[in-house]
């Protein structure tokens, strides 16, 4: 099953009420076509089947994308009498650990078919009457963004899912575009101030805001994220054999979890091979590596004499325009992101190589920060200057410290809704089984910069 092309966002100033609620219906839309491809491309067996510890049955993310829309969308926006009340507790994600979720009483595939379709129904009627003005939630269609947003970020992590999943392949897409020339290894990025985060985009998340200045030093960025040929050097070269790469608690889950690999490959013979959406194919050189924790980003940037971006310095990378010294939206301006800017939405199922959007390359010609893995920064996850909760703790709140590790720039099955060059993901150093990969940074050398 093949997802449709992802249609480019509008721009968001000066809208009215009618040209926010076409925008919102055509966001919900498109993230609820997504649910129901993932869905729909398995029997209820599989629905209802745990393919990981790690993951939720693909049948709780359903309901659960239904439930949050109704508590935001039909009982707080809407005023509205609750539809199903009595599932708030099935499918709360704090009071139920992944692992424990197929024990509990789920609705069933008809089930939650059933209740995603009527909360919508509900959610049109909400939208079509609602003033979009005079609350936080309500301005600007915050509270349908959010919900939208959260769709989106679910049917990633259904598509991590169908990664996981056993069988036959059940999902299709094109491959991603072919790279047009090839990038430079690295780019200086000058040292001074910049903006981090937003105070000015509508459906931005608390994380994200507010808007501050950051002086970063100058340092060098890969103009790519690291290819497989590359980190299989890493592998050839007896990187996860050797201690001094790895730090203490990457070196320690090296050996508990027994790594020896990115996530998905095997050897035979002198060839590597993966498996994706349950095909087997040769890992492809070209292409970014995927699947790698953060201990693993960090011990082949050691090995390669370089390191890890901040995730500063990957914002600045990303947003800083030189010729202004203002922060553009993404890294090719302040476009909203189109087909020819990045690899999102689920168009294809694998990243592109390196020089495949030159469309979307940034001022200083860093190349596809935006869309086909996400990027390991070295920054624990935290509030900004001024950071205020809104609406509710547990988005953010709740995870900022040192147990997690920021991501920056999303995947090839990120949507376009939460792709800004603002967003920040976060997840344990240890994971890989989300669309995952990095590239390296390093600080110059005495006299390199002048």
């Amino acid at each position: 099953m093949t997802i449709p092309a992802t249609p480019p966002i509008p721009r968001s100033p000066g809208r009215s009420p009618e040209s926010w609620r076409s925008h919102v219906e055509e966001v919900l839309t498109r993230a609820r076509n997504r649910s129901r491809l993932l869905t729909d491309a398995v029997d209820d067996d599989d629905l209802v089947r745990q393919h990981s510890p790690l993951m939720s049955p693909l049948v709780w993310d359903l309901a659960h994308i239904g439930n949050q829309e109704e508590l935001w969308l039909v009982r707080d926006v809407g005023g509205r009498a609750p539809v199903r009340q009595d599932i708030d507790q099935l499918y709360d994600a704090f009071k139920h650990a992944r692992a424990d979720r197929p024990s509990l009483p789920l609705l069933g595939p008809a089930g939650a078919r059933s209740y995603v379709l009527q909360v919508r129904d509900k959610v049109l009627d909400v939208l079509a009457e609602s003033p979009l003005e005079g609350r936080r939630l309500l301005d600007q269609a915050f509270a349908f963004g959010m919900v939208a947003q959260h769709e989106q970020q679910h049917d990633e992590t259904m598509l991590a899912t169908h990664q996981l999943r056993a069988g036959a392949a059940v999902l299709d897409a094109p491959p991603p575009p072919s790279p047009v020339g090839q990038p430079a290894a690295e780019v200086l990025v000058p040292g001074g101030a910049f903006t981090m985060g937003t105070s000015t985009e509508p459906w931005a998340l608390d994380n994200e805001r507010p808007a501050h200045d950051v002086d970063v030093a100058p340092f060098f960025i890969d103009t790519a994220a690291v290819t497989n040929g590359a980190y299989q050097a890493f592998m050839d070269a007896g990187g996860y054999d050797q201690r001094l790469w790895w730090t203490a608690a990457g070196w320690a889950h090296r050996q508990s979890a027994a790594l020896t690999a990115p996530r998905f490959w095997e050897r035979a013979g002198d060839t590597w091979w993966r498996l994706r959406f349950g095909i087997r194919e040769r890992v492809p050189p070209a292409e970014p590596v995927m699947h790698v924790s953060f201990h693993e980003a960090q011990a082949y940037a050691a090995w390669a004499g370089r390191r890890l971006p901040t995730e500063a310095e990957w914002e600045k990378a990303a947003r800083w325009e030189p010729a202004t010294g203002r922060s553009r939206r993404y890294p090719w301006g302040d476009e909203d992101p189109g087909p020819q800017h990045a690899n999102l939405g689920q168009r294809h199922l694998s990243p592109a190589g390196a020089g495949a959007y030159p469309a979307g390359v940034s001022p200083l010609g860093v190349h596809q920060l935006i869309g086909d893995v996400w990027e390991w920064t070295s920054s624990d996850f935290g509030g900004y200057p001024g950071f205020a909760v809104f609406p509710y703790p547990e988005y953010s709140l709740v995870f900022f410290g040192s147990d997690y590790k920021v991501l920056r720039g999303g995947s090839f099955g990120t949507d376009a809704v939460a792709a800004r060059g603002t967003f920040r993901n976060w997840d344990y150093p240890i994971r890989r089984q989300i669309f995952a990969g990095f590239r390296c940074a390093r600080d110059p050398a005495p006299g390199e910069v002048g």
